[in-house]
């Protein structure tokens, strides 16, 4: 687990900044009410500082920061309003970076955003945006989609292939800056080993999605999703709902103390984020 991060409350969408010294991370209300993003810089003697909630952050449900490659901007899913103080489905949104201050949220706008839900963008080197969403006309229940960026504009998103996306549930996908790989969840498949696993697709010489992988090493029984890369891919972070609480006290009976400290800690239960050696996840799609 990030010992640093992980309080016993809900812990998720991890996100690090390509220069490792500034991080985000969404913090949930129990039940998933309420999300806002949690803001952290690593001080000169190495020193995370304590947490704060994001500058923009702390009105409507804020989850899911992911940086842009260069680290300028940090994209992130909303449900505030456009205009008014009414809350409305959930768009994906970015915060730029000037004289170390992140400004104003920007909504991204058409023809990414729409009526429907938008969420855990993925942003590559090339511009191209990847996202979650669960579209009326689409044929799955939730699928990954892409909009590529060219002449300075983004394009009318589609579905990934089959690959990919199938007739149940995908989403929270990481693409590598390159989109030579991807990462995200998927549930209800046959290998599923619990509520939502992760799995990973490769690409090809001819730059095809090769059929995902379930990741078996790293899954649990519970939902295990939201994942990232560090930018210089050394460290694999996800978040999972598995748990450490014990169904019985068969030798001693425990007590009061012990079970709000149980309840109250880390592998609650509740989402923590975990890592490990990127290197150790990539192996398992390469054999």
């Amino acid at each position: 687990m990030v010992a640093e991060i992980n309080s016993g409350q809900y812990e998720r969408d991890f996100a690090l900044s390509p220069t490792g010294d500034e991080l985000f991370y969404t913090l949930q209300s129990p039940g998933g009410k309420f999300q806002t993003i949690i803001h952290r810089i690593k001080g000169e003697n190495g020193l995370w500082s304590e947490p704060q909630l994001a500058s923009f952050a702390g009105h409507f449900s804020d989850l899911e920061p992911t940086f842009a490659p260069d680290g300028k901007r940090l994209y992130f899913v909303s449900n505030r309003p456009t205009s008014g103080k009414e809350i409305k489905d959930f768009d994906i949104w970015y915060v730029e970076k000037a004289d170390g201050i992140w400004k104003n949220p920007i909504n991204l706008g058409a023809p990414i955003n729409t009526a429907a839900d938008e969420f855990y963008p993925s942003i590559t080197n090339s511009g191209n945006i990847y996202f979650t969403a669960a579209y009326n006309n689409a044929v799955s229940k939730e699928d990954i989609f892409v909009s590529t960026f060219e002449n300075g504009k983004y394009n009318i998103p589609v579905a990934l292939d089959s690959a990919v996306n199938s007739k149940l549930y995908e989403f929270n996908a990481f693409v590598s800056p390159d989109e030579d790989y991807i990462i995200f969840t998927s549930y209800g498949r046959k290998d599923d080993m619990g509520r939502g696993d992760l799995y990973m697709s490769l690409k090809d010489e001819f730059g095809h999605w090769q059929l995902a992988k379930n990741l078996q090493n790293l899954n649990s029984d519970k939902l295990d999703y939201c994942p990232f890369v560090s930018f210089d891919r050394s460290a694999f972070y996800f978040t999972s709902e598995r748990s450490n609480l014990q169904s019985s006290y068969t030798d001693k009976a425990v007590t009061l103390s012990q079970l709000l400290e149980n309840y109250n800690g880390a592998q609650n239960g509740g989402g923590d984020i975990y890592w490990l050696s990127f290197e150790e996840v990539h192996r398992q799609v390469k054999k």
